[in-house]
């Protein structure tokens, strides 16, 4: 059996507005797999290998890549 968490227990997309991301969460995107899709703005893909650094377009969150 999986254990699939319903869309409606997940976090509000979008809600918290800057997020610490590892190489893990890579490829980036806004809102990000474990946030609820239904009330948020189209998923969008991030690419903050650069420069560590990016703001969505859409919410303006911030995300920080972290090397944990």
């Amino acid at each position: 059996m999986t254990n699939i968490q319903p869309d409606y227990a997940k976090p509000k997309a979008c809600a918290k507005r800057q997020h610490k991301v590892t190489t893990k969460d890579l490829p980036l995107s806004c809102p990000m797999p474990n946030e609820r899709l239904w009330d948020a703005h189209p998923r969008v893909y991030l690419p903050i290998q650069a420069t560590g650094f990016i703001i969505c377009p859409y919410c303006s969150t911030e995300y920080i890549l972290t090397h944990e």
